[in-house]
Formats: structure tokens, C-alpha cells, sequence
């Protein structure tokens, strides 16, 4: 595969999963909500505390995906293996860990003040799961990308 059809593939994605981050933010989760509302009514005063933590999760997803895309730009200008994108991916890495963090935390807290239920904890123990193991993914990257920037710089000096 071309490199330009590469990196144009990779922006496609990140503008995908920017758009469909969106729709689940946006329309999916505030329906949800209300639908849940209008089949509970006794928890009709969650349904903002909810929306609002639940957005918040969002932010780190979106710039996560700004750093994808400034990875995806040092992979077009031929600096694929930087010590850039090493540094984008353990940022990147950090946010996933923070974000799974404070989305358990929050869960706890909610439990705490009587707005959550015990069995939505346990569900979400599948997102903290997998929040991790895209942590884990991006400190990889940042870690093979860091040793490839040291080999290239390494054979660049060699004559």
C-alpha cells in the first residue's frame, strides 16, 4: 500500500471514529437517558449528574484522536519512528489510564450518593477492562516507537 493511500485510510478512520464518538455522545447516550427516564421515573433526577460524567469521559477520547491525527501527519512526512510520537503515544497512554480512572471512580462515587446501581459497577468493569488494554496498547507503541527513533538515529549516524 502507497503511503498517501495509507495516511488518507488513517485520517478516514479518525474522522470515523470522531463522527461515531460524537453520535454516541451526542444523540445515543442522551436518548438512552431519557429513555430510561420515561420507563423509571423515580430516577428522573440522574439523568444530568449521568449526561454530564458520561460527557466528560469524552474529552480524553477526542484528544487522543488529535494526537492520532499528529501521528498520522509525522507518518506522511516520513518520521513515522520519532521520539514525537513516542512522547504522543505514552501521552496518549496516560489519558487512556486517567480516563478509565475517573470513569470507575465516578461510577463509585455515584454509587456512593445514591445514583447508581451496584450491577452498573459491574458492567462497567468491561470499560475499565478495555480502557486498560488500550493503555497498555499505547504504552507498547510508545515504548517500540522510542527503540526504532534510537535504532534510526542510531543508523543515521553511521556512515
Amino acid at each position: 500500500m502507497d503511503l498517501k493511500v495509507l495516511v488518507r485510510w488513517l485520517r478516514a478512520v479518525i474522522i470515523g471514529v470522531a463522527v461515531c464518538g460524537a453520535v454516541a455522545y451526542g444523540v445515543v447516550c442522551p436518548v438512552c437517558g431519557m429513555k430510561i427516564i420515561e420507563d423509571h421515573p423515580d430516577v428522573s433526577g440522574w439523568f444530568w449528574p449521568w449526561l454530564g460524567f458520561i460527557l466528560i469521559t469524552a474529552i480524553p477520547c477526542y484528544v487522543v484522536l488529535f494526537y492520532c491525527w499528529k501521528i498520522v501527519g509525522n507518518i506522511a512526512s516520513g518520521r513515522a519512528f520519532s521520539y514525537n510520537n513516542a512522547r504522543y503515544f505514552s501521552v496518549m497512554s496516560y489519558l487512556a489510564l486517567g480516563d478509565v480512572a475517573f470513569f470507575f471512580v465516578g461510577n463509585v462515587v455515584l454509587l456512593l450518593v445514591n445514583m447508581n446501581h451496584p450491577s452498573v459497577i459491574v458492567a462497567s468493569l468491561l470499560i475499565v477492562f478495555v480502557g486498560i488494554a488500550v493503555a497498555v496498547v499505547f504504552a507498547t507503541l510508545s515504548h517500540l516507537v522510542k527503540k526504532a527513533a534510537d535504532l534510526q538515529q542510531e543508523n543515521d549516524l553511521t556512515v
